[in-house]
């Protein structure tokens, strides 16, 4: 029997009674998997500190799991986590090594565990006040499709000619056992850093953030940054996703054993841009947000409005060397 793509998405199926990757029925509602992998929360201590949820909710990361047929687990998810995990413990270096696409697998898999469990808390609370779980069919749009990519782990899919995120990978020069994870669920967008370097992915814009910020990338390609220099890295990045106005589209083509996808141009019909206008004073509340470590604020931020603050470059448009940054990392 030709491989089935699994749609949660069509009957809002979010039970834990069914794998969350397959949607095969579970021996146990026991039968689940850690949304933060086991090693990660060993290695930073997560498991007990607080997660807050979109409903205002507290969760601790190890409240967080993910029902999951062990089969799946052992065959699929497992082998990612260990290959995973044996990278970020050495380093950028080996990091620098894997396969984008793995890297994209295994944080996709994470920001789903996570809007799963919104979805549930979401679910849960509207029940309370007797009303209709109601989210927007956009949202549901690019969750539905992040959910068909990351089928690419346990099925015989092909990705005919693109790739559906955009990846940066840095070398950072942190300061010991920093955790740092952020997620934007709307948006799809990821970063995490950690060791000596900082990720951050789109997790659905076929590649169009990174095209967006290419002259910025090509500028800091290989250079090592400091903390405050990747968080501005990552706040262009968030606010760029924001600004993003396109869902994409895929169409599914099973061709015998093998499932291709097909992306559908962006552009479309429209002749509107791909990204919204850049504004300074949402692009600094953003920046202001993401530099809380070292106390900027907006007004320092964006004294000029034309020209916010950068530890990225300097006044004429030139890298600045991270050694030359005197603030804490």
């Amino acid at each position: 029997m030709p491989a089935q793509i699994y749609s949660p998405f069509q009957r809002f199926n979010f039970s834990n009674s069914k794998c969350f990757l397959t949607g095969e029925a579970l021996n146990s509602e026991e039968e689940k998997i850690q949304v933060f992998p086991q090693w990660l929360m060993s290695r930073y201590n997560l498991e007990d500190q607080p997660f807050k949820l979109l409903d205002e909710s507290m969760a601790t990361y190890k409240d967080l799991k993910l029902p999951n047929s062990a089969a799946i687990n052992e065959q699929y998810l497992e082998p990612l986590e260990a290959e995973i995990a044996a990278a970020f413990e050495t380093g950028y270096e080996a990091v620098k090594q894997l396969d984008e696409f793995k890297l994209f697998q295994w944080a996709g898999k994470l920001l789903y565990g996570i809007i799963f469990n919104e979805i549930q808390a979401g679910i849960r609370q509207q029940h309370a006040q007797g009303e209709e779980f109601n989210i927007s069919q956009a949202i549901i749009h690019r969750f539905s499709n992040l959910h068909l990519m990351l089928q690419t782990l346990n099925l015989p899919i092909e990705l005919d000619g693109f790739k559906p995120y955009s990846i940066a990978l840095f070398k950072v020069d942190n300061a010991d056992n920093v955790f740092g994870y952020r997620d934007e669920i709307n948006t799809l967008t990821f970063s995490l850093r950690i060791k000596d370097f900082g990720l951050v992915i789109c997790l659905q814009d076929n590649g169009s953030n990174g095209r967006y910020h290419q002259e910025m990338l090509d500028k800091i390609a290989d250079k090592p940054l400091h903390p405050i220099q990747f968080e501005e890295v990552n706040a262009r990045f968030f606010y760029s996703a924001y600004l993003f106005n396109r869902l994409p589209e895929y169409e599914v083509m099973p061709v015998g054993d093998t499932i291709y996808i097909e992306a559908a141009p962006l552009r479309g019909t429209s002749s509107k841009p791909l990204f919204d206008d850049w504004m300074n004073k949402i692009y600094g509340q953003v920046l202001e947000n993401f530099w809380k470590n070292w106390g900027f604020l907006l007004l320092e931020i964006i004294k000029n409005p034309n020209a916010p603050i950068s530890f990225l470059f300097n006044a004429n448009g030139d890298f600045v060397n991270a050694a030359k940054i005197e603030l804490s990392r």
